[in-house]
C-alpha cells in the first residue's frame, strides 16, 4: 500500500516474523530485469558452454569422460532453460512479443476471418482493412462478406459508421468502445500474456511470412492456436477450437507496421446524400455552472485527482441527466468517468456484483461487468466490453459511479477523492459467509460440465446467483418439475451479500419453504466462474 508499517523498526519477538518482514521488503524492491539484446539468451548459454568445456580442458584426464558428460548436460539443460523460460516464467515468444509491440506505433493490414465446419467446408465470413495504432484510434472497411462497404472509424473523440445500403452515418461515444475490431494486436498479445499455459508447437508459413505456431491456454474459455511472425514477433494468425461444428481461422493476409493512421481517414464527414443519426447522448460542457444548469444539481468533483491521470472532458448524459465527468491517464492508455445524478429509484445492485460498503451505504462492485442494464439505472452500462470495471453506490439522495478500462485500485482512489470518507471495497479477504442450516450435496463432475457450457454460453444463467437460486428454490416447492411460470418470481430474491465466491440470497414471498439459499464458485472463482447451491435455510413453521 506504499506504507511503512507501525511494527518496522521495532523489536520483533518472533525470529520468523522478522524473516517474513525482510522477504516481504525484498520482494517488493523487485523489478523486471532489462535484457540487453535479442539474442541474449542463445548467447549467453554459448558462453557458459565454452567456459565449460575450458574448464574440463585444464581438469585431469582420469575425469575427462565424467566431466565431458556433465559438460554437455550442464549446457543442454541451460540452453533448454533459457530458450524455455524468460524473466518471470514468461517463454521467449511471449516476451518477444511484448517488447516488440512496445516499438510499435501504427499498423495496416487485410483481415480475413474464414469459418470452418465439421465436414471441412470453408468460407470467407469476412475480409476487411484495418489502419490502427495504439492510441486507440482505428479505421476498418469491410471489403467482403457481412461487413462490405461498411466503414467504421474512432477518432478518440467520437465513433461513427458510414452505412452506404441505409445512406446513414451513425455516431458515438468514443468511450467506452463496445467493440472496435476482431484480432487487434495488442489486446492479443495481452491475452496471451495473461493466458494460464503458453506452448510453442511448431513452425508455419502465413501469408508468405514465416511464423512460430503457440498453443494458448486462457483462464478461461478454451484452448487456442496463435501464429506469430519470426521476424517482426507479432500475431498473424489465430484459429479457434471445433466448437459445436465450427472453427474459425482470423488472419492478416497482408500487414504494414506505419508511423500513424492517415489523418484524412480519421476526419469526420458525411457523404454527400447520407443523413447523419446522432447516437451519442453525452452533451459536452466546459463548467459546473452549465452542467449544474442542464441537470439541475451541483456536480461533486474530486479534490486531488490522482497522479496519473487528468481531467480530460465534462459532459450531460442527456436520457439520464447524469453528470458525466471523464479522466485519461497521462500516457492515453487508461480512461475513467464520474458519473452522478439525483436518486430516482430503488437501489438495487446487479445480480453478479460483488457488494461493498461506502460510508455505511451498499455499493455495487462489478469487474469486469457482466450485467446488462444502465450504469445509472441498475450498474452495468458497459456490459461485455472487457477491462471495464465499475464501482456504484448511492448516498444523501443521489446515486454515483465510477467507471473505468484502468485497475481496480485506481478506481477505489477516485472513489476516495469523490467521497471523503470510510471505503470498504476489497474484492478479496472479505469475511466469509454465514453457515447454512441446512447443506446441499454437490455433484463437482455434473458442476465442471456445468461450468463448460457456461464457458460455451450455453448456461449464462449459472453465472448469475439469483437466477441459480431462484430454480433451486422453485424446485423446492415443485420438486417434480417446474410447469410454467417459476413459483418464486426473480423480484423476489435478493443479494444480502456477495464475496466475489461466495454469496447468499434472502427469498421473499409466501410460497416460499426456504429463506436464504447459500452459493459458492466451486469451479472456477473470477467472474467467468458458474455458482452452485451449497446450503439454505428453511423457512420457520414450513
Amino acid at each position: 500500500m506504499e506504507r511503512k508499517p507501525t511494527e518496522h523498526g521495532n523489536a520483533i519477538e518472533s525470529h520468523e516474523m522478522e524473516e517474513l518482514f525482510n522477504t516481504i521488503r525484498k520482494v517488493r524492491s523487485l523489478k523486471e530485469p532489462n535484457i540487453p539484446e535479442n539474442n541474449y539468451y542463445n548467447n549467453l548459454a554459448s558462453n557458459v558452454n565454452k567456459k565449460l568445456i575450458k574448464e574440463k580442458a585444464l581438469k585431469k584426464p582420469r575425469k575427462k569422460w565424467l566431466y565431458g558428460v556433465s559438460t554437455v548436460a550442464a549446457s543442454i539443460a541451460l540452453i533448454f532453460t533459457l530458450n524455455t523460460v524468460g524473466p518471470f516464467k514468461k517463454t521467449n515468444m511471449v516476451y518477444a512479443m511484448e517488447q516488440a509491440y512496445k516499438g510499435v506505433k501504427a499498423y495496416h493490414g487485410i483481415l480475413e476471418v474464414v469459418e470452418t465446419n465439421a465436414a471441412g467446408e470453408s468460407v470467407t465470413q469476412s475480409k476487411v482493412e484495418v489502419w490502427a495504432d495504439k492510441e486507440g484510434h482505428y479505421y476498418v472497411k469491410g471489403l467482403e462478406g457481412a461487413q462490405k462497404d461498411l466503414t467504421t472509424v474512432n477518432d478518440g473523440q467520437k465513433k461513427w459508421q458510414v452505412q452506404p445500403q441505409e445512406k446513414e452515418v451513425d455516431v458515438f461515444a468514443a468511450y467506452p468502445d463496445q467493440y472496435s475490431f476482431t484480432f487487434e494486436l495488442g489486446k492479443e498479445i495481452e491475452e496471451v500474456k495473461s493466458a494460464v499455459k503458453t506452448k510453442v508447437i511448431g513452425d508455419d508459413i502465413v501469408a508468405g511470412r514465416s511464423a512460430t505456431i503457440m498453443e494458448i491456454t486462457p483462464q478461461g474459455g478454451s484452448t487456442y492456436k496463435i501464429w506469430i511472425d519470426k521476424e517482426t514477433k507479432m500475431p498473424l494468425q489465430k484459429q479457434t477450437v471445433m466448437e459445436y461444428s465450427l472453427q474459425y481461422m482470423v488472419q492478416y493476409s497482408n500487414i504494414d507496421f506505419i508511423q500513424s493512421v492517415p489523418k484524412e481517414l480519421l476526419t469526420y464527414n458525411v457523404p454527400k446524400g447520407f443523413k447523419e443519426v446522432n447516437a451519442n447522448t453525452d452533451q459536452i460542457v466546459t463548467t459546473l455552472d452549465e452542467a449544474k444548469a442542464i441537470a439541475g444539481f451541483t456536480p461533486k468533483v474530486i479534490e486531488n485527482t490522482p497522479a496519473s491521470f487528468n481531467e480530460s472532458s465534462m459532459a450531460i448524459v442527456n436520457s439520464t441527466k447524469a453528470v458525466k465527468i471523464s479522466y485519461t491517464s497521462k500516457d492515453s492508455k487508461k480512461k475513467v468517468s464520474i458519473l452522478q445524478k439525483k436518486a430516482d429509484s430503488i437501489f438495487k445492485p446487479a445480480p453478479m456484483a460483488v457488494l461493498g460498503k461506502i460510508n455505511n451505504c451498499t455499493a455495487e462492485i462489478q469487474s469486469p461487468i457482466q450485467d446488462e442494464s444502465g450504469v445509472i439505472n441498475g450498474g452495468g452500462a458497459y456490459a461485455g466490453i472487457t477491462g471495464i470495471s465499475s464501482i456504484r453506490w448511492r448516498q444523501d439522495g443521489f446515486e454515483y459511479a465510477v467507471v473505468g478500462d484502468t485497475s481496480f485500485e485506481d478506481l477505489i482512489l477516485f472513489v476516495k477523492g469523490l467521497t471523503n470518507g470510510e471505503v470498504e471495497l476489497s474484492l478479496v479477504n472479505q469475511q466469509a459467509v454465514d453457515k447454512a442450516k441446512v447443506e446441499v450435496p454437490v455433484d463437482l463432475q455434473a458442476e465442471e460440465g456445468d461450468q463448460k457450457n457456461a464457458d460455451a454460453g450455453h448456461s449464462p444463467w449459472k453465472l448469475d446467483p439469483v437466477f441459480v437460486s431462484q430454480v433451486f428454490v422453485s424446485l423446492k416447492i415443485s420438486p417434480g418439475g417446474i410447469q410454467g411460470d417459476y413459483p418464486i418470481k426473480y423480484e423476489e430474491l435478493k443479494i444480502v451479500k456477495n464475496t466475489g465466491k461466495e454469496a447468499v440470497v434472502e427469498v421473499s414471498g409466501n410460497k416460499t419453504l426456504v429463506s436464504r439459499v447459500y452459493l459458492k464458485k466451486l469451479i472456477r472463482q473470477d467472474n467467468t466462474g458458474i455458482w452452485t447451491v451449497v446450503g439454505y435455510d428453511p423457512v420457520s413453521n414450513k
